[in-house]
């Protein structure tokens, strides 16, 4: 199944009309440059002419550029031509149409579609649901927690995960060494 497109199937897990790619920290400039932080790789979707949404109203808006700016990025959009214009935009964030996204490869799932899924080892044992996903750098890391509240810290890596099954809203997972007491 494409993970990208819903499924007429209505268990299947369906995608949200906009993502958040980040947030505008403030103007940069005197030209209506815009500082804005992102910790998701769809920023670097924000390529010249792609239409984007601001704030919690989803202002249309077309990127003009997109650079990195040291540990952050500098966006340029049209009509955005100085200081006081990109002051209105300070804190809003930004999002772009999910349908706009080519797939993803296979394998690869956006992060709405993985929390909340129900966690079984491959003997068919419960262990949770997965209610955050940490960005680590390596890989990404799933918080598991159980009918007790108990925790468990799921590392995203294929040796763990053996199935995404969205269509019945699970991931089938092979418990290795160290990862529960």
């Amino acid at each position: 199944m494409n993970p990208d497109h819903p499924s007429t199937n209505k268990s299947a897990r369906q995608p949200p009309e906009y993502l958040a790619v980040g947030r505008v920290v403030r103007p940069h400039g005197v030209r209506g440059g815009l500082k804005v932080s992102s910790n998701s790789e769809l920023i670097y979707k924000l390529e010249p002419s792609v239409n984007i949404y601001l704030g919690a109203k989803k202002d249309p808006a077309t990127v003009k550029t997109l650079r990195r700016h040291r540990k952050e990025f500098l966006m340029f959009i049209e009509g955005c031509t100085n200081r006081e214009t990109a002051e209105k935009w300070r804190g809003a964030t930004i999002y772009i149409r999910f349908a706009s996204l080519a797939p993803l490869p296979e394998g690869e799932f956006f992060h709405w579609q993985i929390v909340g899924l129900h966690v079984i080892t491959t003997a068919g044992e419960e262990l949770g649901t997965i209610e955050e996903i940490m960005e680590t750098g390596a890989n990404d890391v799933y918080l598991v927690r159980d009918s007790t509240g108990k925790e468990i810290l799921l590392p995203a890596i294929e040796s763990v995960i053996q199935d995404v099954d969205l269509e019945n809203e699970r991931i089938v997972v092979r418990l290795i060494p160290g990862l529960i007491e």
